[in-house]
């Protein structure tokens, strides 16, 4: 298990790469010649990241019970 810095050491880095994510999928959705399929698939992996970074903040909670 990670202890709390390497979690939050973790969480900013999945921070940048979702900003930076944002970032690529505005200028693609803007692009007339956009692929569909990258932009889809850059948007599933934005969720991923948003759902990893939500577990990674739970676990530095610890007055929730698991």
């Amino acid at each position: 298990m990670l202890d709390r810095e390497e979690i939050r050491h973790r969480i900013t880095e999945l921070e940048i790469e979702h900003r930076d994510l944002d970032a690529v999928i505005d200028v693609l959705s803007n692009d007339l010649r956009r692929e569909e399929l990258q932009l889809r698939r850059l948007k599933k992996r934005k969720l991923q990241l948003k759902d990893h970074i939500t577990l990674l903040k739970m676990q530095l909670i610890s007055d929730i019970p698991a």
